[in-house]
């Protein structure tokens, strides 16, 4: 065997790889994210980086891990590798007292944190970044939103002297808009990517034998799903009745963005109908829960779960609790669940696994990943009887009946898992980040995981030093299927797009090319609703030689690119839809649900003023739409300005990104039913609601067309104002519109 040789690495212990001798080479340049699978030595790439770093400049080193248990594993690792006194190589994690921080900060070369501590420190004035010269970011795709890692690169680069940062990940994810939000949160110039196929990495990689072990879930379990299932489709009824919103497909993200929007609603507006609609959503919630307990994880699970939900029905007086249970549907299914003894076969299936496995390799060391504390507890205790040594590796964090694991104990675990006292390690997710533990010869998934980074990186416990075998079991016709298809499906993505935003960061490094060319005629294709034809933003898009093409879009104004869409109100447009709240709401749901980068425009100034409308109420809205719903807001002067940001995102969209174009909507063609309901809420002051409501009292819109004041004033949630803004658009005459203010 090879060794690195480096005057600052100690002889012998680091073997010579060329792709991490590569990818260091690399990262010494310009600030880089390397993406490496794990177990083929992303530590030592940082190492390699480290050493150069300290031989050829003067400053210290900063590397920052998410969890302590990784903290204490990397500082080990450094002190055994680094040829420098290893009272100079120190960890500092939230249990080391605020006033001994400063002193270890001093005498330190190098310090290992977690990032929550550095980000505290350098807010009270206890750590200058000036003299660090390397920011080392592990598990760099935490690098988002508020995530400490964000503030700390900022800071490093305003303050160090001399910056250069790394970030290591095996896996940043799929989703393109995070990834590029992790490459400008830390800063990142270069890209570096290195798979088990690369010819280079392929010498040091060992098979990987997945199995797919499906499995039937008994009929007694799924009596009491379908239950659970008659529950829930009730719920989601009642919801979208209160509110005209389908959420029976929805993810748990979708709700939980949801819920946030109703909230902000119920705070603002008091209106007990936001207030009703978030106690259904919470019942929602609670009973997919519950479903997804029986599914993947079993009985024992569920009724933890549902012991914890008549707690908090009783203690807390949550509505939506003992709404639950004052349901005789759910009741039913409760009762069921309580009184069998029927376990998940899971349990049986994963003792099989092992007993093959330990028959095998008596010495084997085994791995099994699940999603929650209560499973972890019932498969140690079921282990421990059928004679496996086997312990429980879970955070830190203390919950209801449940104490997290102390940083001692969680080292003492893994040292007893490396050395063989314990041979079955049941880990949540604390133990899918970093682990360095070699001789792992089997990771069993007690469910499968949506997530791409969560599946490559409980992959990534086995397979390093030895062959390794993945078992992933899966509870046949479930959302153990649907997850773990979304989890292949992802990572199959996220390669295609990190080569492809590789090439474009080499691409803007080699010149700096220009974002438009205004003397440049463009080959745009704008799509943009019927109704803003008599805009003058659209006007102003042709004038600047945009191909216009006008349809009736059942989501959006301006459709630009395949996932950009805009919602373009004028500042007089948007202060009316707070009225009609639902209105909006349902038009930010459906651009939300239809185009992956949707925007939303605010044309025209004074939008504090032009209605007497509360400032509080209208920032409430604003906020919700861009935080609750993710969707960015652009305020612009006039039609002009905005037929020019239009132009410019489009310009970006189809000629940089090279993107097509295309419109989304939940159906390509609507029923005569949906056409007449989307004809009426096209009314001012009448959404998709009220819309129902008029067509169902009136049934043609050649009724409605004459309708009395009276008459529209009985319809269901139509008021005064809405009756005249009715009346008055029936009954205006064409050649007279010009000169009418609606």
């Amino acid at each position: 065997m090879e060794y690195v040789s480096h005057p600052l690495i100690k002889p012998k212990t680091v073997e010579r790889r060329s792709y991490q001798i590569a990818l260091a080479a690399s990262a010494l340049l310009a600030n880089t994210l390397v993406i490496l699978p794990t177990g083929l030595g992303k530590t030592v790439v940082a190492l390699l980086v480290i050493a150069s770093r300290l031989l050829n400049f003067d400053g210290k080193v900063l590397f920052l891990a998410p969890t302590k248990p990784l903290v204490e594993q990397h500082t080990l690792f450094l002190r055994r590798t680094l040829n420098i006194d290893g009272n100079l190589i120190n960890s500092i994690s939230g249990e080391t007292p605020p006033e001994k921080r400063p002193n270890i900060y001093k005498k330190s070369k190098i310090i290992v944190s977690t990032p929550q501590v550095i980000e505290n420190d350098i807010i009270t004035n206890n750590l200058n970044l000036e003299e660090f010269i390397l920011a080392i970011f592990d598990e760099a795709h935490r690098a988002v939103g508020n995530y400490s890692y964000v503030f700390i690169a900022k800071e490093f680069m305003n303050k160090s002297k001399n910056p250069l940062i790394l970030g290591i990940t095996a896996s940043p994810g799929s989703d393109e808009e995070r990834i590029r939000e992790v490459l400008n949160n830390l800063f990142i110039e270069n890209l570096e990517i290195k798979t088990e196929y690369d010819e280079d990495v392929k010498p040091y990689t060992f098979q990987k034998e997945i199995e797919w072990v499906r499995i039937e879930m008994p009929e007694e379990l799924k009596t009491i799903v379908k239950g659970f299932e008659k529950s829930l489709e009730l719920r989601c009824r009642k919801l979208q009745k209160l509110l005209d919103i389908d959420v029976s497909d929805a993810s748990k993200k979708e709700l939980l963005a949801l819920q946030e929007s109703i909230q902000a609603q119920a705070a603002e507006s008091g209106d007990p109908v936001y207030f009703e609609a978030l106690s259904i959503l919470a019942e929602i919630m609670k009973i997919q829960h519950a479903i997804e307990l029986v599914e993947t994880q079993g009985m024992d699970a569920l009724k933890k779960y549902l012991k914890r939900l008549f707690k908090e029905a009783k203690s807390r007086g949550s509505k939506a609790a003992k709404s639950l249970f004052e349901d005789p549907i759910f009741r039913e299914s409760l009762i069921k669940a309580i009184k069998t003894n029927t376990d998940h076969p899971k349990i049986s299936k994963l003792k099989e696994i092992l007993k093959e496995q330990f028959e095998k390799n008596e010495d084997s060391r085994v791995i099994v990943f699940t999603n929650f504390r209560d499973t972890a507890d019932k498969l140690v205790k079921e282990l421990k009887i059928a004679g496996y040594s086997a312990e429980k590796f879970i955070g830190q964090a203390n919950r209801e009946d449940d104490r997290g694991m102390s940083q001692k104990k969680q080292i003492e675990i893994l040292e007893d898992f490396r050395n063989g006292r314990i041979k079955v390690l049941v880990a949540t997710s604390i133990g899918e980040e970093g682990l360095d533990i070699p001789s792992t010869d089997l990771v069993v998934f007690y469910e499968a995981v949506p997530s791409e980074i969560r599946a490559i990186q409980r992959k990534g416990r086995t397979g390093r030093g030895r062959e390794g075998r993945i078992v992933v079991l899966i509870t046949k016709g479930t959302r153990d299927e649907a997850y773990y298809w979304a989890s292949v499906r992802k990572e199959k993505m996220m390669y295609e797009k990190l080569y492809r935003l590789r090439d474009e960061l080499r691409e803007r490094n080699q010149t700096l090319l220009r974002f438009i060319e205004e003397d440049r005629k463009p080959s745009i294709v704008i799509y943009v609703d019927s109704r803003e034809l008599k805009s003058g933003v659209v006007k102003k898009l042709y004038e600047s030689g945009v191909d216009v093409r006008a349809k009736n879009l059942e989501v959006a104004d301006y459709v630009l690119s395949e996932r950009v869409a805009v919602e373009r109100k004028t500042a007089k447009d948007f202060l009316d839809s707070l009225i009609e709240k639902e209105r909006l709401f349902s038009q930010i749901m459906n651009l939300k649900k239809s185009y992956q980068k949707p925007l939303m425009i605010i044309e025209g100034e004074n939008l504090y003023s032009k209605r007497m409308v509360n400032p509080n109420a209208v920032r409430g809205a604003i906020v919700s739409i861009a935080v609750d719903f993710g969707i960015p807001i652009i305020f612009t002067k006039d039609e002009e300005e905005t037929a020019a940001f239009i132009l410019t995102i489009a310009r970006r969209e189809q000629e940089i990104r090279k993107r097509e174009i295309s419109l989304h909507a939940d159906k390509t063609k609507r029923s005569l039913k949906e056409e007449l309901e989307y004809v009426v809420s096209a009314i001012p002051d009448v959404g998709p609601v009220i819309a129902k409501n008029l067509l169902s009292h009136f049934q043609t819109i050649e009724r409605l067309a004459t309708a009395s004041f009276e008459e529209l004033m009985k319809v269901p949630k139509v008021g005064k104002r809405t009756a005249e803004r009715i009346r008055k658009f029936m009954t205006t005459k064409y050649d007279e519109a010009d000169s009418e203010n609606f």
